[in-house]
């Protein structure tokens, strides 16, 4: 099981941070996650692959998470200082740049459902393939190709429409 951990834990975690945009409840549900593939492991049928099956056990402990407590996090004063110093190490301007793009992605991407932006992060921020995000989504690989192709699309023609 170390094996396991050592090759999809930070797959494991770039998920679950798409999820929460909390590094210690990532951190926290990673564990659990995989605590839980431990306990179950002889119940894992190798019909997808594991990774998935981690990501689903992933997703499972999130909505448990988000059932326990329903409140909004609030960025500490001292978490917006500190990223603030790491921006100015790095070349500001590009970063700046870089994000007013992602920025505008993100704004237009919040047009859709949730399952279509999880779709997307998927696809773009966690690499993975059509098929593993199928599994996840519990929808046909040609929907994820087909839906990502469309929405991919559709961004560009607004960001197009931006400028």
């Amino acid at each position: 099981m170390e094996e396991i951990y050592k090759e999809y834990s930070k797959l494991v975690y770039n998920y679950l941070f798409s999820l929460t945009n909390d590094i210690e409840l990532s951190e926290e549900l990673m564990q659990e996650t995989f605590y839980s593939a431990i306990k179950n492991i002889d119940k894992f049928n190798y019909t997808c692959k594991i990774s998935v099956w981690l990501c689903q056990i992933a997703k499972n402990k999130y909505i448990d998470e988000v059932r326990k407590s329903k409140k909004t996090e609030i960025i500490s004063l001292d978490d917006n200082i500190n990223e603030y110093i790491k921006d100015i190490l790095i070349d500001v301007e590009s970063k700046m740049i870089l994000e007013e793009q992602e920025k505008i992605v993100y704004k237009i991407l919040n047009k859709y459902d949730e399952e279509i932006r999880k779709l997307f992060y998927m696809r773009i921020k966690l690499n993975l393939t059509f098929k593993e995000i199928s599994q996840i989504l519990g929808r046909s690989e040609e929907w994820a190709r087909v839906t990502f192709f469309r929405i991919k699309i559709k961004i560009k023609e607004e960001l197009e429409n931006e400028k």
